[in-house]
């Protein structure tokens, strides 16, 4: 039986290591209002990525609008 050939992860810059490493990346929905009334509309995507070298995490909101 043969191995699936692994799947490259995305290479990015690293802040922290200062060098091109393979992060994870993920998408995450944050309730930005604190208010319970508006929670529903204040929901934003923020993209999170994480150095599998070092395990630094930057988190960014993806429509800066």
């Amino acid at each position: 039986m043969s191995e699936k050939p692994q799947r490259p992860g995305l290479v990015e810059r690293c802040e922290k290591c200062r060098r091109e490493t393979e992060h994870e990346v993920s998408i995450e929905i944050v309730t930005e209002s604190k208010k319970e009334t508006n929670a529903e509309f204040s929901k934003e995507p923020y993209r999170i990525s994480r150095c599998t070298a070092c395990g630094h995490s930057t988190r960014q909101r993806m429509n800066n609008a």
